[in-house]
């Protein structure tokens, strides 16, 4: 049994896989979650693009990861499936990766299902938790993944839902103690300190609409710097978004309040 609440398939308050839906420019959420998207984008119109270049940031993270040999993800805030998920990225460079997605949302559940689909080689499954409850998803993606094989462990915009008083950072540690050396930790997180005004706007009008499990917390560069203690941060370290390791096309955006790093449990 969770430990932790899991939303209502009908709920009055907003949800974080479907207000980052809205910001992709999905259909999958209801109007709740609609309007705490708005309010919060208008509050801080630095959101949507931020929401892109985080998935940007995924891909290429992912696909490095691929590159230098990783075969196993555990993406843990799946969210709505949407373009290039971590399989599918995975999958272009090395068709036999295997990948357990986690979101507690019921609406993901049903898409990813759907959606969340191996290719031939590789293979997907889908564990719905909460990602304070370590060790059901540790043992849910055993089921799947060899934790004693290098894993990618993707916490991608999700610990700001996890409040200070729950310790984040004690939240990862444990996951990243189960992983095998070897395994890549790659993470972001909405900013303290890049726009702050606006960020701190934003997040207030978003967490007035939501569940209080699910209301979210920015942190500054030293605070997210603290996930990777004991780690090898891979250049270029902690920075934002477009500056890990751009593509020849992309435009630099320091405005964008998120940072982001990759780094490697030896």
């Amino acid at each position: 049994m969770n430990a932790y609440p899991l939303p209502t398939p009908h709920p009055t308050t907003a949800h974080p896989a479907r207000v980052y839906n809205v910001w992709l420019g999905g259909k999958d959420h209801y109007q709740v979650d609609q309007e705490a998207a708005e309010l919060a984008a208008e509050a801080n119109p630095t959101i949507v693009p931020s929401v892109r270049a985080n998935r940007a940031f995924l891909g290429r993270a992912v696909r490095h990861l691929a590159t230098a040999g990783i075969r196993q993800f555990l993406d843990i805030g799946t969210g709505i499936p949407a373009a290039d998920n971590t399989h599918e990225v995975a999958q272009r460079s090395a068709p036999e990766s295997r990948v357990v997605y986690v979101d507690n949302d019921p609406i993901v559940l049903t898409h990813a299902r759907a959606l969340l689909v191996s290719g031939p080689g590789g293979q997907t499954d889908y564990v719905q938790a909460d990602a304070r409850d370590v060790d059901t998803i540790l043992h849910e993606a055993s089921r799947t993944l060899d934790l004693d094989e290098p894993v990618g462990l993707m916490l991608v915009a999700i610990l700001q839902y996890i409040k200070d008083a729950e310790d984040p950072w004690d939240i990862t540690r444990r996951l990243l103690d189960r992983l095998a050396p070897g395994s890549h930790l790659v993470l972001s997180h909405p900013a303290a300190d890049v726009t702050a005004p606006e960020v701190a706007e934003s997040m207030r009008i978003y967490n007035e609409r939501a569940a209080s499990h699910a209301s979210a917390t920015p942190r500054t560069q030293a605070e997210v710097e603290r996930f990777f203690e004991g780690l090898e941060i891979l250049e270029p370290g902690v920075v934002t978004l477009t500056r890990w390791r751009p593509e020849p096309s992309d435009v630099p955006d320091d405005t964008l309040p998120m940072w982001c790093a990759v780094a490697r449990k030896a």
